[in-house]
């Protein structure tokens, strides 16, 4: 299935000035920190990791769910629908797993 491409390049103007990599993952893209994962694009999603404190307490916010493609939903990490990444929603969500992906070892 395609992804949002739009939301790719939105993702991309923000995450280059860090230094991330870009891979395609999930039937989408995601980025990387130091070769962990920060965030993506599934379907017309927002994909971030937020650590799984965080990640519980973000799903109890709007337009977020958890992040499930298998059946077996990954802890610390929430899909954003569009409504949730909007405007400069999208880089507050960005810069909350910059955050959480700055406490990890590089890879």
């Amino acid at each position: 299935m395609a992804y949002d491409q739009q939301l790719d390049a939105r993702i991309n103007q923000t995450v280059a000035s860090w230094g991330a990599t870009k891979r395609k993952m999930f039937g989408g893209t995601c980025y990387l920190l130091h070769g962990n994962i920060v965030c993506g694009v599934h379907q017309d999603r927002l994909i971030v990791r937020v650590g799984e404190k965080a990640g519980t307490v973000a799903l109890d916010e709007p337009h977020t769910r958890p992040f499930d493609i298998t059946g077996r939903p990954m802890k610390g990490w929430v899909m954003v629908a569009p409504q949730g990444y909007a405007g400069d929603g999208l880089n507050a969500w960005l810069e909350r797993a910059r955050v959480f992906v700055a406490t990890l070892p590089p890879k």
